[in-house]
């Protein structure tokens, strides 16, 4: 058969309410970063506590990140066109490396002012209780948005808003660091409340890190994991009608994955017969990882990739068979029908004559003669069939 290629596009989600749900858990999450952060530096600052000072800052940068999200949301959720028909989920991706640069930025300074402050061996002050009850009320708000952001993230497949549940979810982390070491502080070890500030600017940097080398890595087209990309492989080959596969390729864009895959199937099936087979396997990956939205498969009916001869694209094409075949023997009946197999670099052929319109002029053994002195032929069979 010759090869075809064919492609599946999962149906396009509805990007208003996609929109419409990150906009409110977004605003929602605002607010409560921007109260808990008034909260917490005034807290601090009143009541000695450096680290809920530092917790403080790191829920305006919140803020920040809720209104790069609010943001980028707008841009990432519009309906694919001319210039990006694949849509513009990358646009999400440049949001999330944004956003954790923002955090390893912050995540830095923070860090460093307070290591020189654990240095200078400044006389460090007892925070006050009041510390304790802001940073308990931030654990649990910060809880609570972790969860409903992060469920509403999955639910739209946005990468951007569970990355922005997480950083909600750091902010709970580091109030429970507070809340340890302003403890400590109290029992007489003062300095646990610096040190507490320098662990929770280490936890802003390495979450920072993470969006920002996922960001990247997506930019750049990484592939699948090696075990997704061999369960996928696996998925293939056990599907009935394929025989190998190859030039299996995969790449994110936003939550999404797009994927190219080689199906080699027997070459004598029908193009059509090859594209059912294909389609199986689409459902089947689509079963394994649902978040897949492209797959184009092209069937091969050899593995050129192996093939010690692979097949060219200067290979004589139906037409110029069949006028090779007319010159020397005569024209074709009009029922006829001529199949050609492309493999090895050679032409295949099976003539199927109408057993009602005889043609003795054309048997195996003369298109045989008449094509032997050409380099691409391979072999002839002529079927007499009925109609």
């Amino acid at each position: 058969m010759e090869q075809s290629s064919a492609s599946y596009h999962r149906p396009s989600p509805d990007l208003d309410e996609e929109k419409h749900a990150a906009s409110k858990v977004t605003i929602i999450g605002m607010v409560l970063d921007a109260v808990l952060g008034i909260i917490k530096v005034i807290g601090g600052i009143l009541f000695n506590s450096q680290a809920l000072l530092v917790d403080g800052i790191h829920s305006f940068t919140d803020v920040v990140s809720d209104w790069v999200v609010l943001a980028v949301m707008r841009l990432s959720r519009k309906e694919p066109d001319a210039d990006h028909p694949y849509g513009h989920q990358r646009i999400e991706t440049l949001g999330t490396l944004l956003l954790g640069s923002i955090l390893i930025a912050v995540g830095a300074a923070l860090a460093w002012e307070n290591i020189l402050r654990l240095l200078a061996g400044d006389e460090l002050k007892v925070p006050g209780w009041p510390v304790l009850v802001a940073a308990a009320v931030s654990v649990l708000g910060k809880e609570w948005i972790y969860r409903y952001t992060r469920r509403v993230g999955i639910r739209i497949r946005s990468d951007l808003i569970i990355a922005n549940a997480w950083h909600s979810r750091t902010d709970a982390f580091s109030s429970v660091v507070v809340l340890v070491s302003t403890a400590g502080a109290m029992i007489g070890f003062v300095w646990l409340d610096v040190v507490a500030a320098v662990v929770i600017a280490l936890i802003i940097i390495h979450i920072g890190w993470k969006f920002t080398w996922d960001s990247v890595k997506e930019l750049v087209d990484t592939g699948l994991s090696e075990e997704d990309t061999e369960m996928l492989r696996t998925i293939a080959m056990d599907t009935d009608g394929v025989r190998n596969v190859h030039e299996l390729r995969s790449r994110r864009m936003g939550h999404d994955i797009l994927l190219d895959i080689h199906l080699v199937v027997r070459p004598e099936i029908s193009v059509s017969e090859g594209h059912q087979i294909g389609m199986k396997v689409v459902t089947g990956m689509r079963h394994a990882l649902g978040n897949i939205r492209d797959i184009n498969f092209h069937i091969d009916a050899e593995n050129d990739e192996q093939s010690a001869h692979p097949t060219e694209p200067n290979l004589p094409s139906r037409e110029e068979i069949r006028a090779s075949i007319s010159q020397a023997l005569g024209e074709l009946p009009p029922h006829s029908k001529l199949r050609l197999h492309y493999l090895k670099n050679r032409v295949h052929l099976e003539i199927f004559l109408d057993e009602d319109h005889p043609a003795p002029g054309i048997t195996t053994e003369k298109v045989r003669e008449i094509l032997a002195g050409h380099a691409w032929f391979g072999s002839v069979r002529v079927w007499l069939a009925a109609n």
